[in-house]
């Protein structure tokens, strides 16, 4: 009787073993699609950085990059302890797993709350810098990201979920009617910065004809907000699902340290 309940138990430390295996591969999966993910939001957005008044968004981003890295590291401690049946790795391992869920409940935590309130920010940091900052000396960063986001120079420009602006002004071209740049000598009697052209030749924004300027209903806020937050929702959603991942693995790292525990005992 004896014999067969340790047959028994090396079954049941087997079968977990795999489990756990098959888990750890598809968690180090996991932990490269959140490290693609964050690093992809900061390049796909860095041109926009400067027009946003608050660092929640970058911060996001950098979580995920930070959670994606330890996840592949924690990966590779995870096959280590697998394979050797070692009881503190295991625990290490399980611990490792806990800090990186928390660490994605911050990260979702924070997309979320940007989420909310990303329509209300745009509106007002993205008008009153076009009106006081865009062409302003010291002011290059953001003028170059403000042209960038009026002209669609985006370098994943193509691929899916790609930046597709072609906007001018935060809501409509009037909005330039307010620009410090445009009312003063520098502007050369343009009434929107030659950014908004369709084909950007010097001084072209002195005409505002719809053939020669883009017309957006909505303006850039719309593009903008609707691009941040499909950045956001993407983020949320592989957060989500490695969380999810890792709620199994913690359930099978107990439960195989827990067999080995009375199996050695």
């Amino acid at each position: 009787m004896a014999h067969y309940k340790a047959e028994q138990d090396d079954w049941l430390i087997v079968y977990l073993k795999y489990l756990l295996f098959v888990f750890n591969f598809f968690f180090w999966v996991g932990g490269a699609a959140i490290l693609a993910v964050g690093i992809w939001t900061l390049v796909e957005k860095s041109g926009y950085l400067s027009v946003l008044a608050s660092s929640t968004f970058a911060a996001s981003a950098y979580i995920l990059i930070f959670a994606g890295t330890l996840v592949m590291v924690t990966g590779f401690l995870g096959f280590g302890a697998i394979i050797r049946e070692d009881r503190s790795c295991l625990s290490t391992y399980f611990c490792l797993l806990l800090v990186i869920f928390l660490v994605e409940l911050v990260a979702g935590a924070l997309a979320h709350v940007y989420y909310q309130r990303l329509g209300d920010e745009l509106k007002q940091h993205l008008t009153r810098t076009l009106s006081e900052n865009y062409g302003q000396p010291g002011a290059v960063e953001i003028t170059a990201s403000v042209d960038r986001l009026q002209q669609d120079v985006s370098p994943s420009r193509g691929l899916k979920g790609h930046a597709d602006f072609k906007c001018c002004g935060s809501n409509s071209s009037a909005d330039w009617q307010h620009s410090a740049y445009i009312l003063s000598r520098e502007g050369e009697g343009r009434q929107v910065p030659d950014s908004c052209c369709k084909t950007v030749v010097a001084r072209c924004g002195q005409r505002v004809h719809p053939s020669n300027i883009y017309k957006v209903e909505g303006g850039c806020i719309t593009k903008l907000e609707q691009f941040l937050a499909n950045h956001l929702l993407l983020m949320g959603a592989v957060g989500i699902g490695v969380a999810c991942l890792q709620t199994c693995g913690m359930a099978l790292t107990c439960c195989l340290h827990r067999r080995l525990q009375l199996h050695f005992h």
